[in-house]
This record gives structure tokens, C-alpha cells and sequence, in this order.
């Protein structure tokens, strides 16, 4: 039975983009797959804990020497790994936040960095690569090549090499400028911002379907 594991971490509710762009993936997903499942989870309503001194040497000590905060810390890694490994499909929504990643999606690959259930520590292999990866990406700005700031999206280049043990691949669809139609300076740029939605919206109908899904 195909399953889903839907991951969203904007901290703006029902105004955030990413959100509406990985509702609108799944439920194109879901029209292709009826017979499939959904796992849901939430970074930006509920943020995992960051690695800390006090549980996060637990990837670099054996099980049966864990204190009771390393154990607590590996359970939880081992609950997110399987996550993963029970999807055939994983969306991500993933906002910029100052030009970076928000620390919840870093804290939720930080933890899937896990040797002998997500790479292999004696070949380095990756064990979660035999899924789809997908990752629905929103900028307030414009970072493309030729503009002011090209360049300062630093959540679009990290993802891949942060995820890279994993074997995990992510293929990103992206809207820019998102903070066009509510931000004054930027009324200029509203008519960009609904191209680049425009084509997301395009893309995510066509990932499991040949023909355009209504949502």
C-alpha cells in the first residue's frame, strides 16, 4: 500500500505558502494513490529537540552504554528514521527564514543522520535513497541568477549536502517572492510572484498524474 509522509515547518499558519503548496501535493497524491496512507508531521506546531549535550552523543556511543537521555534521544531518531523508511513519497515544505533553513527542518535531518538505521557506517551507503523526496520550497524574495541577491538562498543548496548520508535525494518546487502581495516595496513584483506560484502550482499537478488535478 503506498504511504506519504507529509512534513510541513512554516511557523505562519494558514498564511504560510509552503503550506498551501504541500496541502495542494497531497492531495494530488492522493488522487493518484486512493488506496494509499498518510503519515502528518508538523515542525512548525511541534518542533522536535534540538541534539544537545545531554542526548545527542547517543549516535556515537553504543546502545547498551546510553545514559537515560541518550536512550530517550536514540528512540526518538529511530521513531523519524522509520517514518521515512514507511514512505514511498516524502513531502517537505520548507520556508527561508533569514536566508536559511528553519532550525526545525535542521533538527529533523540532524536526527536522521543516524549510523547503521538511516547510512551505513562501514561503506557510507545510504539506506533511506529508495524513496521519493520532494520539496515544496518558498522564498519571500527573489534569489535567481541576475538579482540583487542571487545567492542568498542558503536552504535550497544546503538540503541536499545535509541529507546526503542518508541517500535521500530531494527534488525541489519552489515560489519566490511570496512576500509580494503583502509588503508595500514590493507591489512591483506581485505580477512575478503569481508566475512563479503559477508554475509551482503546475508542477506539483504533474508529479503523479499526467493530466492537471483540481484542489
Amino acid at each position: 500500500m503506498p504511504h506519504l509522509l507529509h512534513i510541513d515547518s512554516s511557523i505562519r499558519g494558514e498564511h504560510s505558502v509552503s503550506r498551501q503548496l504541500t496541502a495542494r501535493a497531497a492531495a494530488v497524491w492522493r488522487a493518484a494513490h486512493p488506496d494509499g496512507t498518510v503519515t502528518y508531521r508538523d515542525l512548525g506546531k511541534q518542533p522536535l529537540p534540538h541534539l544537545d549535550e545531554a542526548g545527542g552523543l547517543a549516535r556515537m556511543v553504543p546502545p547498551d552504554q546510553h545514559t537515560p537521555e541518550q536512550r530517550a534521544s536514540w528512540q526518538l531518531t529511530e521513531h523519524l528514521v522509520d517514518e521515512v523508511k514507511r514512505a514511498d513519497t516524502v513531502l517537505l515544505g520548507l520556508p527561508l527564514y533569514n536566508y536559511g533553513a528553519p532550525s526545525s527542518v535542521k533538527t529533523w535531518v540532524d536526527h536522521l543522520i543516524a549510523p547503521g538505521i538511516a547510512y551505513d557506517p562501514a561503506t557510507g551507503a545510504g539506506l533511506l535513497g529508495d524513496r521519493e523526496f520532494i520539496v515544496l520550497a518558498s522564498r519571500g524574495g527573489g534569489y535567481s541568477a541576475g538579482t540583487p541577491r542571487e545567492g542568498w538562498d542558503h536552504a535550497e543548496p544546503w538540503l541536499p549536502h545535509g541529507i546526503s548520508q542518508t541517500g535521500l535525494e530531494p527534488r525541489f518546487i519552489a515560489a519566490e517572492l511570496t512576500l509580494a502581495p503583502v509588503v508595500p516595496a514590493m507591489a512591483e513584483l506581485v505580477g512575478l510572484h503569481e508566475e512563479s506560484l503559477a508554475a509551482a502550482q503546475r508542477a506539483i499537478d504533474e508529479l503523479w498524474t499526467s493530466a492537471p488535478a483540481a484542489v
